[in-house]
């Protein structure tokens, strides 16, 4: 296990990986469906299950995200969603439901704030670590050295797609967890289960022992299912915002969330030895 598995997050996913079993990790962006009723979203996702959360920071460009996950970033910023409103939350979230959780964002709103400082913030506010999205391996030295400086972990990406060599030495980099696209392409739900999950997962298995958490297309209990026989995690996004966005009100939109997730739970659970 890496040095990161002393964050409340390497520690749940290091017991995952002793228990041969998965955690579930859904994905929600701040400040949905309102900066005052977002805490509302993790309560209720809480309480139906879910290990940990991926908090995401609303921003105009995320390259790595599909439509659904754009669109809840506008509502949030034109809600009046900020970056230190966005870790106010992550606060509250880790403060409320004690479950670890990650921050997830994008290179150019850290850069903005300088890099400690983002780190130092972060880490105040609970997060066990930070998901750049379009940070490339190759450049992750200094963010992760910040990082570590603050007790927070960085999680890299690896893919289907991902050679060999670059598998191995993203692996040797020690991130908190590698961060496994099931499917290609950016995030969004998808009808079929990733058919190169199984064997993206031992890939890794053969040469590291960093935690995998499977995400991106995961969007039923029958992918998250299949995603936690073979990873260590498995996050959940487009699938659970989606129910937010149509939601007709924040109520509802938090009792669509907890059946959703108690139902991915189950089947992440199920696996567990």
């Amino acid at each position: 296990m890496s040095e990161t598995a002393t964050t409340p997050l390497g520690a749940l996913l290091g017991k995952a990986q002793r228990s041969g079993g998965a955690v579930l990790l859904p994905y929600m962006t701040a400040g949905l469906p309102g900066p005052e009723t977002s805490l509302d979203m993790f309560r209720a996702m809480a309480d139906a299950g879910a290990d940990g959360f991926e908090v995401g920071i609303p921003y105009s460009d995320p390259l790595m995200d599909g439509p659904t996950i754009h669109e809840a970033g506008l509502r949030a910023l034109d809600a009046g969603t900020s970056l230190d409103g966005a870790l106010r939350l992550l606060e509250a979230v880790v403060t409320t439901t004690g479950k670890p959780s990650v921050v997830m964002t994008y290179v150019n709103p850290v850069l903005r704030v300088g890099v400690g400082e983002f780190a130092k913030r972060a880490a105040a506010a609970g997060a066990s670590g930070v998901i750049l999205a379009d940070l490339p391996a190759e450049e992750a030295d200094h963010f992760q050295a910040a990082f570590a400086d603050a007790g927070l972990g960085l999680v890299l990406f690896v893919a289907p797609t991902t050679g060999d060599e670059r598998l191995a030495a993203v692996a040797a980099a020690q991130p908190l967890f590698l961060y496994g696209v099931a499917e290609l392409g950016v995030t969004g739900e998808r009808t079929d289960a990733s058919s190169r999950a199984g064997e993206l997962a031992a890939r890794v298995r053969a040469v590291t022992d960093v935690p995998l958490v499977l995400g991106v297309g995961i969007s039923t209990p029958d992918h998250a299912a299949q995603a936690a026989a073979v990873a260590d995690g498995v996050i959940v996004g487009s699938a659970l915002v989606r129910r937010v966005l149509d939601a007709p009100d924040a109520p509802s939109a938090a009792s669509s969330l907890h059946q959703a997730v108690a139902d991915l739970a189950a089947a992440v659970h199920s696996t567990r030895s």
